[in-house]
């Protein structure tokens, strides 16, 4: 439990040192300044030069407000993680090598877009193990239901501090019989949460990769601006990336048939909250991004559902 608080500790100030801030984006009388013909967002940071001559006016016309000179920067194809002067935790850990590893690979198959993908699935293969666990504790939480219910019956109409506290006290010893553990469940989440970020810097930060393209979509433009511009392929990006996050988190909530009515409402509305917010999202992600919260959310149902049929098995 000591290093799993020491790990998400380290997890959060990584994350609040990220610089996802305006202070990363060039400027013009304090707006953010975007590629008009993909509705992106252009930061001060980029990691390499931009090929598309159209980007490399934009550039070289705010070049003042660049952390490194546009002259000064490698080529995208020739990227590597140290090649720049950006030294933070962040991006050392994070952001530097997914983009070093999206480019490569991108070189390697002739495309970004599926270059994006191809990683975020083999982040997630990383991250199976913790994934399992995570799957594990939510059986383990199925075993302790019926024991769960009974506290809740036991203390429905106790809401003085005495009884709450025995009440806490009693469900620790629940999730110590059957070895489960609250924190564990939020240890993934805190993983990929940087995760993203690092994928969205990246991403935005590599010209060579949101100047691609992949089945008519620029994986720099946003769908806001490609069904503005008469592209609706655009729409089925956007119900895709609606339709696998609900798919991802309604199947989380079904793993979880012991919870509690409290857990229940809460998860409940985190379901409702993250579709919307999702949804709003959506119309602003960059493509590149999209395709990786679609493919990853994808993974993640169709991963669940392996690691249910194999417990399954077990019993």
């Amino acid at each position: 439990m000591k290093n799993t608080k020491k790990l998400l500790i380290l997890l959060v100030v990584i994350l609040l040192s990220c610089g996802c801030g305006n202070s990363n984006y060039l400027q013009e009388d304090k707006k953010i300044v975007t590629n008009e013909e993909t509705g992106q967002s252009l930061q001060n940071n980029i990691l390499c030069q931009p090929e598309d001559q159209k980007l490399i006016e934009k550039y070289q016309q705010f070049n003042d407000q660049l952390k490194n000179k546009l002259e000064d920067l490698p080529k995208c194809e020739d990227f590597k993680p140290n090649d720049i002067a950006y030294k933070s935790l962040w991006e050392t850990l994070f952001v530097k090598p997914i983009a070093w590893l999206i480019i490569k690979l991108g070189k390697i198959i002739k495309n970004y877009g599926v270059s994006v993908m191809l990683i975020g699935l083999l982040i997630r293969l990383i991250l199976m193990p913790f994934s399992k666990k995570s799957v594990d504790q939510q059986e383990n939480m199925k075993k302790a239901g019926p024991e769960l219910k009974k506290l809740e019956k036991k203390y429905a109409n106790k809401t003085d501090s005495e009884s709450m506290m025995m009440k806490s006290q009693e469900m620790m010893m629940v999730y110590k019989k059957y070895k489960i553990s609250p924190m564990s469940g939020c240890l993934l989440a805190f993983i990929q949460l940087p995760l993203f970020f690092a994928f969205l810097q990246a991403i935005n930060r590599v010209p060579a990769i949101f100047e691609g393209s992949l089945l008519g979509m620029k994986l720099g433009m946003t769908p806001w601006v490609g069904i503005s511009k008469g592209n609706y392929i655009y729409i089925i990006l956007i119900i895709l990336i609606i339709f696998t996050t609900y798919l991802s988190f309604k199947n989380s909530m079904n793993q979880n048939s012991a919870m509690n009515s409290e857990m229940e409402k809460q998860m409940q509305f985190t379901l409702k909250f993250m579709i919307v917010m999702i949804s709003v999202a959506s119309f602003s992600l960059p493509t590149a991004i999209a395709l990786y919260w679609i493919v990853t959310n994808g993974f993640i149902v169709i991963q669940n559902l392996i690691f249910k049929k194999l417990n399954e098995r077990r019993k």
